[in-house]
């Protein structure tokens, strides 16, 4: 007969063997960490943060159990910056670089690389948009793998990149072989494509592969980042959401995003995961409130081309304008440009037992600090000459009192031309603008302008003199974290 003790000892040996249980996913000091990023979505994009014609009820349901930050900011108006300073914690307007073309360098730790290093399996999934080596017929293709994922299934630029391809690891997906891949300008795909991508199931093939990183990867710490192509244009939802918002094609995008969300959540669930998962929810950069011209006449391809997509999709953003939603809420312009618009974004943080549920904090942060934040996550000190710009939230997301932080303003890259810097402090927001040797200066009381209509510049020099010189002082120093 058993003593009480041996079955005990029998039923936990039971239990740890099954799948999505290990002492070491278990442990504590090494949560999971999911990070989804989602592609040009607005302030004003999902339910929770006031969307009325739209329901994003996963969305919503992980805000109501972990904290929605109000005063959050991408670290640039535009895709690639942003997602540079993302993953290095350092702000991308120190390189006074033009154009939306990033990449990230091996000689500068990201926070992948941070992660292996601390016994993480790391997978970035999704729209990469920081660079790969040129000539795709020499193999290897060099990219995420070079800075730290241990594994990266991704959309080279956009989900409307003339590359019409998915690459996985070091080379593309459905290579015609024996062919060199070429892109063609009057041909519709690239010669040597044998698979071009679905444009109405990129994200549903995205979500599988980020379930499988998952499963795979249960019984170790594992870094997710997951960067969905919703709702940037093409704005091609699957045939199954068409008609499903009143928000037309835009709104059944944002909502096959919210679909995919609660994919990766029902699957934290059900291997046991959630409760030692931080997971975040954000977005890029605001939302593009027009339509994208430049490939509007790009031949889509299709699972299911009901609902008349081919020709909805060139208007999408404009026909959801019209029918009375405003993708970047109360906020000026979008994507791009330095009012609010471009950068305020939603973020969702939830993290069982440590995040109170319900919560919310208007703290003025950006998305460079999310490296000092993993970090403290898991309780492993930054070298000094990485993020330099990150500043760890933990402390405003698990007991929302304001972090260690030498400056009171947080700095935003405003636009790809490099001519303006938005710095935020709460109420104040100042738009510092250098164009042909010459500064000039906009200043908005947010509290009671949030529209950014009413410069007040010059009946506040004070104010505009003590935030220009924050960015001096930012700038010369090199670094914002202590």
């Amino acid at each position: 007969m058993h003593s009480k003790n041996t079955l005990l000892i029998l039923a936990l040996g039971i239990f740890t063997s099954l799948p999505g249980f290990s002492a070491e996913s278990r442990d504590p000091a090494k949560p999971n960490i999911v990070l989804i990023l989602a592609d040009d979505l607005g302030y004003g994009d999902t339910s929770c943060y006031g969307a009325e014609l739209i329901n994003t009820p996963n969305i919503d349901n992980l805000a109501s159990q972990g904290i929605r930050l109000t005063d959050a900011h991408a670290a640039a108006s535009l895709c690639s910056p942003s997602r540079y300073s993302l993953l290095n914690g350092y702000s991308s307007w120190r390189l006074h670089k033009k154009g939306n073309g990033y990449r990230l360098s091996p000689e500068r730790e990201t926070i992948a690389s941070f992660l292996k290093k601390h016994g993480y399996a790391t997978a970035a999934i999704g729209k990469w948009h920081l660079g790969y080596s040129k000539d795709w017929n020499k193999l290897p293709i060099t990219g995420p793998n070079e800075v730290g994922f241990t594994y990266n299934f991704t959309v080279p630029s956009n989900h409307n990149d003339n590359t019409r391809a998915f690459i996985e690891n070091h080379d593309i997906v459905g290579r015609e072989p024996g062919v060199d891949y070429k892109i063609v300008d009057d041909k519709d795909f690239p010669e040597g494509l044998a698979q071009p991508r679905v444009d109405d199931q990129v994200d549903t093939v995205l979500t599988e592969k980020a379930v499988a990183f998952i499963r795979r990867n249960a019984d170790q710490p594992f870094f997710l980042y997951l960067a969905s192509c919703i709702p940037h244009t093409h704005t091609t939802p699957a045939a199954r959401f068409r008609g499903t918002s009143k928000a037309g094609l835009l709104g059944d995008h944002v909502q096959e995003l919210d679909h995919h969300v609660g994919t990766i959540l029902n699957t934290l669930d059900e291997l046991n995961l959630a409760d030692n998962t931080l997971v975040i929810f954000t977005s890029d950069n605001g939302g593009s409130p027009k339509d994208f011209r430049g490939t509007a006449n790009v031949k889509l391809n299709l699972a299911d081309d009901s609902g008349d997509i081919r020709k909805k999709f060139k208007s999408a953003k404009t026909d959801a304008r019209k029918m009375g939603h405003l993708t970047n809420g109360i906020y000026q312009d979008g994507k791009g440009h330095p009012y609010e618009g471009g950068h305020r974004i939603p973020f969702i943080a939830r993290w069982p037992g440590k995040i109170n549920p319900g919560s919310n904090s208007a703290y003025t942060c950006d998305l460079t600090d999310l490296f000092a934040t993993f970090a403290a996550a898991i309780d492993a000190p930054l070298p000094h000459d990485a993020a330099e710009d990150s500043i760890n939230l933990l402390p405003v997301l698990l007991e929302n009192k304001d972090p260690e932080n030498p400056f009171d303003e947080v700095f935003i890259q405003g636009d790809g031309k490099a001519e303006s810097i938005a710095v935020c402090s709460g109420t104040w927001k100042l738009i510092v603008r250098k164009k042909n040797g010459k500064t000039s200066y906009e200043l908005y009381d947010l509290t009671k302008d949030p529209g950014e209509t009413d410069n007040l510049a010059k009946a506040n020099p004070e104010v505009t003199e003590r935030l220009a010189n924050a960015l001096i002082k930012a700038e010369s120093s090199g670094r914002t974290r202590p």
